[in-house]
């Protein structure tokens, strides 16, 4: 957990899980979505809470699977 390679992990998971609650969350995938009339504030907000949570559990995660990864899995 203590290494660059680490946070630049879980740093990736945690843009990839913003950017996936955020489509999602301003309901972006939906017929008809537009951009101008979506509640960004409540998507960006989702979106952060999501990201902050990623970072949480690839910290929690990092003594369970490979060692120095946010990852619970070990790849062999």
């Amino acid at each position: 957990m203590f290494t660059k390679s680490f946070w630049k992990q879980a740093f990736e998971r945690a843009v990839k899980t913003f950017v996936q609650v955020l489509v999602v969350g301003a309901g972006l995938g939906e017929p008809g979505a537009d951009l101008f009339h979506l509640d960004w504030r409540a998507a960006l907000g989702a979106a952060l809470a999501a990201a902050v949570a990623s970072v949480v559990t690839s910290v929690v995660t990092s003594r369970i699977g490979q060692k120095n990864s946010p990852s619970a899995v070990t790849v062999q």
